[in-house]
């Protein structure tokens, strides 16, 4: 086998890289599958903030919020909060199998994304549960406008996380990945990481900073 076809079967692509390595990753430059999830990441900050800045400004131009009818239904615990601590859950499950690739263990890898994937599930199941106890839906005003709208799309990037984690487990099941080559990994886990942050700023926004 030549060094060329041993490179695309640990999961790398293109030629083979040379030289000292950083968790996996040549020194000679950043990977570019790692660089477009960063700047993919960095538009979706840009997103965000321009929900959360709708959200403060329409809340400063209100005496009262939730407006009348609303605070009763927004409660943190006990299904919020629940939520919240899956997904941090997840994080440390995600970092685990970052971790365990990073050493050459690809088992430990698909294990981690295996049980990440499984809590981002289960995170999804509880946030369509929550919605159909809440009382008010996204035509509720602007309140409920803005919370299904804020909710919502970071549910959608939960599922979006989901969707990469199957593809990248997947490909560790088959044996694509190890020590040196697993950019694919590192990426999915700096989305995932994000959309954890993206939720703790949303559910303290949302539950406590009334």
């Amino acid at each position: 086998m030549t060094a060329q076809t041993e490179h695309l079967a640990a999961g790398g692509h293109g030629a083979p890289a040379h030289g000292p390595q950083i968790h996996g990753h040549a020194q000679e430059g950043t990977n570019t599958a790692l660089m477009g999830m960063l700047l993919f990441i960095g538009s979706e900050v840009m997103f965000f903030s321009g929900l959360f800045a709708a959200y403060f400004t329409v809340k400063g131009m209100n005496d009262v919020w939730p407006p009348q009818g609303f605070a009763e239904h927004i409660e943190p615990f006990p299904l919020p909060a629940i939520l919240t601590a899956v997904l941090i859950i997840s994080s440390f499950t995600m970092q685990w199998a970052v971790s365990a690739i990073r050493r050459g263990d690809r088992q430990g890898m698909v294990r981690g994304l295996s049980v990440t994937m499984v809590l981002g599930i289960l995170f999804l199941i509880g946030q369509l549960y929550d919605y159909s106890t809440l009382g008010f839906g996204i035509n509720s005003g602007i309140y409920g406008s803005l919370f299904f709208t804020m909710t919502g799309f970071h549910g959608a990037h939960v599922f979006g996380g989901v969707l990469g984690i199957f593809v990248v487990t997947s490909r560790g099941a088959s044996g694509q990945f190890s020590a040196k080559h697993h950019v694919a990994v590192e990426a999915v886990s700096a989305y995932w990481h994000f959309v954890d942050i993206v939720w703790i700023v949303l559910f303290t926004t949302l539950y406590f900073l009334r």
